[in-house]
C-alpha cells in the first residue's frame, strides 16, 4: 500500500513559480515511477512529467523548459518545480505512483490557479 499526499498548490500570477510536493509512504515507495498529472475543468487528465526510480525524467511538450520533476529518496518525496506559469497551467495537479504489474496509486490532488 502506497499513500500519497500532495501540497504546494495555490494562486499565483502569470510568470510566477510554484513548487509542488508529493510525500509518499509505504513499502518499496522508492521503487515506483512517480508522475505528476493535471486536470483542468472540462478536460481529461494529462501527463505533466514522470521520474523513474533511477532518475530518468520525461516531460510533456507543453512544460519542457518550464517545469522540473525531482525526487528525494531519503524523504520519500517527489517535487514539481513550476516556473513561468501561464493561465493555461491552471488545473488540479495529481501525484501518481506506478510500478509494472501493480495497480497505480493516486494522491488527492492540489489546486493550482494562475491569474493573468
Amino acid at each position: 500500500q502506497v499513500q500519497l499526499v500532495e501540497s504546494g498548490g495555490g494562486l499565483v500570477q502569470a510568470g510566477g513559480s510554484l513548487r509542488l510536493s508529493c510525500a509518499g509512504s509505504g513499502r518499496l515507495f522508492n521503487m515506483y515511477t512517480m508522475g505528476w498529472y493535471r486536470q483542468a475543468p472540462g478536460k481529461q487528465r494529462e501527463l505533466v512529467a514522470t521520474i523513474t526510480s533511477s532518475g530518468t525524467r520525461n516531460y510533456a511538450e507543453f512544460v519542457k523548459g518550464r517545469f522540473t520533476i525531482s525526487r528525494d529518496i531519503a524523504k520519500n518525496t517527489v517535487y514539481l518545480q513550476m516556473n513561468s506559469l501561464e493561465p493555461e497551467d491552471t488545473a488540479v495537479y495529481y501525484c501518481k505512483a506506478e510500478r509494472t504489474g501493480w495497480s497505480p496509486y493516486w494522491g488527492q490532488g492540489t489546486q493550482v490557479t494562475i491569474s493573468s
